[in-house]
């Protein structure tokens, strides 16, 4: 599986590709096709076969022009894959949620279960390194709307940078299990079920004698949840993310 690292081809050239500046330097005539309809292609092909599968080639063929017509439009494939890494952000471009009703943690746990949904979608994403961040206007877009939901509760800039962040890397860390589960499904054509219950004749033979702790909670979670259950890990872990934040705007509010 390939892993990827944002921010490795020209910086400034890729901004000016995000946000629509490239296009008022260019001459000459008309181009064939829109950037937007190149990198749609690109995610299409992730989206459908993995990030192995996208090539400049193969995008060129997908939107009608030849492979050396592509470098004409985008400089090359690092700064493909960091257009692609924005234009799947657009959903936060949308008109953002209607907190009115909504308590902080309500708002963080439709954060939490937009990112949860958005992986899962494209999880090719999963194989980027983001360290440096990709400044489009969709991503930028989606930060503000994550931002809002910590907006005016009580923290400070620092506090609701933080806070969404620490949000973001445990759905990150948490999907992952998800993610993985239907690759290996893919791959292997066995289900986590079909693989737990064709070793579980084994497993029972094993001496637990010198494991005590791991066949009493083994047995019990295996009985639940076979290898097991990546949403339920998730669940279990925001809320447990949503106490802890609790605690710090309790100890703010008495500060």
């Amino acid at each position: 599986m390939t892993s990827e690292i944002s921010g490795r081809g020209d910086p400034v050239k890729l901004l000016e590709l995000m946000w629509g500046k490239e296009g008022q330097k260019r001459r000459g005539p008309k181009p064939k096709v829109a950037l937007a309809d190149i990198v749609g292609a690109a995610v299409a092909i992730a989206d459908s076969e993995g990030l192995d599968a996208v090539s400049t080639r193969r995008v060129a063929e997908a939107v009608g022009i030849s492979p050396m017509s592509f470098y004409t439009y985008v400089p090359s494939k690092a700064e493909l894959l960091d257009l692609m890494l924005d234009h799947v952000a657009e959903p936060g471009r949308a008109a953002p949620p209607d907190w009115a009703d909504m308590d902080w943690r309500a708002r963080m746990t439709v954060i939490a279960e937009a990112m949860w949904a958005f992986y899962l979608q494209h999880p090719w994403v999963l194989q980027f390194q983001t360290h440096r961040p990709v400044l489009g206007p969709n991503t930028l877009a989606s930060y503000e709307v994550a931002l809002s939901a910590v907006d005016g509760i009580g923290l400070d800039e620092i506090e609701m940078d933080l806070s969404i962040t620490a949000l973001m890397d445990f759905v990150v860390g948490a999907v992952r299990n998800a993610a993985r589960q239907k690759f290996v499904f893919e791959a292997t054509g066995m289900s986590d079920d079909d693989w737990w219950y064709s070793i579980l004749p084994f497993v029972e033979t094993i001496d637990y004698s010198p494991y005590p702790i791991s066949e009493r909670v083994g047995t019990i979670t295996g009985e639940e949840y076979g290898p097991g259950d990546p949403e339920r890990v998730f669940r279990f872990g925001l809320e447990r993310f949503l106490d802890g934040m609790a605690i710090m705007i309790a100890r703010k509010q008495k500060a």
